[in-house]
């Protein structure tokens, strides 16, 4: 395992020196594009999973916390810049992925701020070792769109490796990251200001899917198959054994079901928590609002 610089004609970033970790799973090597930004103690910064997940969607989050920190904003392997093979995307991957990358990037316990799924995976590493110093989880969630939806694990596997099917797969998966599709799942559930889902934003999110492989971790995360809880129960378990401070924030116009995981999160002890405008987006859409939540939490 090892760390290139990527030259500035290979990267598209957010003002950062962009750098590729070699890492290996199963004798194959992947290759993982991370940023960094501002000098500092670290913080790393975790992007949600999702069919349009990338670092640039914490560009901004990044900017604002830079001139306090130094900043690292992962693409997680199977999205964004990095490595796009046709593995069996499951939770072991990105378990193993994230301890490794922790372990060989810093060499003392970090501050960490994860957006949606990649809550479960910094809460079960901290529980695991003292890798983080605190947590801030940016609208958590802990199961993917399908099973959310109520389908079974069968009709979501079915699904799963329909996508993964060489022809058919590419057709569904076209089907659903067309930029109108796109569009109206940012207004629904994503964003609460359509007026900044615009065709130029809504153009990029659809270069991001577009590329090669992009589908195979896109399927995972839709059918559940990158959900590493699978109750309720395990994923406040998690938290009930943190020994380190975590602060949540929530957007008051998350989707019902996502509000209820989050509420119960929250109802916890020693959990510190903000509700402030937007949705499963918010770190996104208000940058500048989630740092002013959560400023006094990370400088305290």
């Amino acid at each position: 395992m090892s760390t290139n610089l990527l030259s500035t004609s290979a990267a598209i970033g957010f003002g950062g020196v962009v750098q590729e970790y070699l890492w290996n799973w199963e004798n194959q090597q992947l290759r993982v594009v991370y940023e960094t930004l501002g000098k500092g103690s670290p913080l790393l910064l975790l992007p949600a999973f999702s069919t349009v997940s990338t670092r640039l969607e914490m560009g901004e989050l990044a900017r604002l916390l830079a001139p306090h920190f130094q900043v690292v904003a992962i693409d997680w392997p199977g999205f964004g810049q990095s490595s796009r093979p046709s593995l069996n995307y499951r939770p072991e991957i990105y378990q193993q992925f994230l301890e490794d990358f922790v372990k060989a990037i810093f060499n003392t316990p970090i501050t960490v701020v994860a957006a949606g799924h990649a809550a479960s995976y910094v809460l079960q590493l901290a529980v695991k070792q003292a890798a983080f110093s605190r947590i801030v989880l940016l609208a958590p969630t802990w199961r993917g769109p399908l099973p959310t939806m109520g389908a079974s694990q069968q009709i979501a596997g079915m699904v799963r490796e329909l996508v993964r099917s060489p022809i058919l797969g590419q057709a569904l998966y076209k089907l659903n990251t067309t930029q109108s599709f796109l569009s109206f799942m940012y207004r629904r559930h994503v964003f609460t200001d359509a007026a900044k889902i615009t065709p130029n934003f809504i153009e990029k999110k659809w270069y991001t899917t577009q590329q090669p492989g992009a589908r195979f971790a896109s399927a995972a995360f839709v059918t559940g198959n990158l959900d590493a809880v699978h109750e309720q129960s395990d994923f406040l378990g998690l938290v009930q054994s943190l020994t380190v401070p975590l602060m949540v924030v929530i957007g008051e116009s998350s989707p019902p079901k996502s509000r209820e995981e989050m509420n119960a999160l929250v109802a916890l002890p020693a959990v510190r928590s903000v509700i402030i405008p937007g949705s499963l987006g918010l770190y996104e859409e208000y940058p500048a609002v989630v740092l002013e939540a959560v400023q006094d939490f990370l400088f305290s």
